[in-house]
This record gives structure tokens, C-alpha cells and sequence, in this order.
């Protein structure tokens, strides 16, 4: 427990929810779209598994512009 109070939380906090909003507009926007580059329930463990990377990478090579 000594490790999470030596955290320092004010650096720690914008980053998580940094990586929540991007995961939840990235899911939100996976399963609103009608096709994507790939099958949709790779790109829904890519957003989820891979921390901030993943939406970044669904929204870079995941979406089709059609």
C-alpha cells in the first residue's frame, strides 16, 4: 500500500482520463460505423487491451472514410 500513497496522483489522474474518454469515443465510434479496416471485434480489443495507443491506432488506420 506504501507504493499508492507514494504516488504522485496529480500526474497520474489527466492520464487516466485521457485514456477513458479516448476509449470510450473510440468504442462508441467503432460500433456506430458500418465497416472498418478489419473485423470489428479486433479493433474493439485493440481499444480496450492497448492503453492510449489502441484508440489512436483505430482512429489512424481503423476507420474507413467511405
Amino acid at each position: 500500500m506504501d507504493i499508492l500513497q507514494e504516488l504522485n496522483w496529480g500526474l497520474i489522474t489527466p492520464i487516466i482520463i485521457l485514456q477513458l474518454i479516448l476509449m470510450t469515443f473510440a468504442l462508441v465510434n467503432c460500433f456506430r460505423s458500418e465497416a472498418t479496416n478489419g473485423p470489428k471485434w479486433v479493433w474493439v480489443l485493440v481499444i480496450i487491451f492497448i492503453n492510449i495507443i489502441g484508440p489512436i491506432l483505430y482512429f489512424v488506420f481503423g476507420r474507413r472514410n467511405d
